[in-house]
């Protein structure tokens, strides 16, 4: 029986993804027993911070390294950063930065709801948000005609949420920060690849470690020396009331020193979505497919249109069933309203895509 079961909450079937709101990842045995030792020991925390900072760095090909508690509070102290350097004094002001250089330039297509805003974010740390174009458009002129003495940084999100036509390239958006001399920061919280966008040029870059790279609740930030010292000084500002604990620094050095001995498992996935397809399929009004994730990311979700006029149930209703029962399952529902649901085989532990399977087609039968 798992420590949930144990306190009387209901057991969940994760088929939606890394998502916060179910507890992002579940870690490997050597992640477990490194987050166990170090909450049974003690540390000099300063320290510590650095020496993640150097595994951080050594990892994803970056001068140095943040640790945070995750990818949202990477975005707030990254912004911090960026205004106040390692001056102490307007570290103590974060989040008040009249008469600083604090606006943030960001696509307005980017300005994204992940479980929070990224705007509301970027205001914790400190800065103005300045979304420029329009949510489906936005030409290289609308980001240099945004920047003036007050633009302390431009802000990429590369996520699913974001908007993914329109918009102007990480590599066009960072032309426009180096030859004004701006620092760039990537928000690449989900994203598999830890080294792209430092060997690209990025100044900062945002990950979630309880994502991609199934670590712990926790988060890293990547970039120049200085501006990570920048970051890391946050904590005697607004970085305290967001800090990471010794046990997510324990966790995280050990997720990202595992994270290159992972081998890709598309294939496995595929197999996996294809299987829960082929049962689904015999189901009237049921229709399923493979897709790739939207974002480009090596993830291969089974897509599941639902024909409520020949199921007799609509997507969202199939969705809230699912939620509803003990275990719980979670799908993927960005396009509910739509009819679509998705399937995501990367949290999934052995065999659950047939529990799925099995619990939509009962509910679709009784109908």
């Amino acid at each position: 029986m798992g420590i949930f079961k144990e306190l009387g909450l209901r057991e969940i079937i994760n088929a939606s993804g890394k998502m916060t709101a179910l507890g992002a990842s579940a870690v490997t045995d050597e992640i477990a027993q490194a987050l166990k030792d170090a909450a049974q020991d003690y540390v000099d925390i300063d320290e510590l911070m650095e020496y993640t900072g150097k595994v951080i760095a050594e990892s994803t090909g970056a001068e140095d390294g943040c640790p945070t508690c995750g990818a949202a509070a990477g975005i707030a102290i990254s912004t911090a950063a960026v205004i106040t350097g390692k001056n102490l004094s307007l570290i103590e002001r974060i989040p008040n930065t009249t008469g600083l250089r604090n606006e943030i330039i960001v696509q307005k297509g980017q300005i994204v709801h992940f479980g929070a805003s990224i705007g509301q974010m970027i205001q914790i740390g400190g800065g103005q948000v300045v979304e420029v174009g329009q949510a489906n458009k936005v030409e290289k002129e609308h980001i240099e005609q945004a920047i003036t003495d007050k633009t302390a940084a431009l802000l990429y999100v590369k996520s699913h949420h974001a908007v993914q036509k329109g918009m102007q390239s990480i590599e066009a958006m960072m032309d426009v920060a180096q030859r004004h001399g701006l620092p760039f920061i990537i928000d690449a919280a989900a994203e598999e690849d830890f080294q792209k966008y430092i060997a690209m040029g990025a100044d900062i870059v945002v990950y979630s470690g309880g994502k991609a790279l199934e670590g712990p609740t926790s988060g890293l930030i990547c970039g120049k020396k200085e501006l990570m010292e920048a970051c890391r000084m946050q904590y005697k500002g607004v970085g305290r009331p967001m800090k990471v604990g010794k046990e997510a620094m324990a966790g995280l050095i050990t997720a990202l020193r595992q994270y290159p001995l992972r081998t890709s498992n598309g294939e496995q996935q595929i197999a996996r979505m294809t299987h829960l397809c082929n049962r689904l399929e015999a189901i009237e009004g049921l229709a399923c497919s493979i897709k790739q994730d939207e974002a480009g990311r090596e993830i291969y979700r089974a897509q599941i249109q639902v024909d409520e006029q020949k199921t007799g149930i609509s997507a969202e209703k199939l969705l809230h069933l699912l939620e509803a029962g003990n275990p719980a399952i979670y799908l993927r529902h960005h396009y509910v309203n739509i009819g679509i649901l998705s399937v995501d085989p990367r949290p999934l532990l052995e065999g659950q895509e047939n529990i799925i399977a099995d619990e939509i087609i009962r509910i679709v039968a009784g109908r």
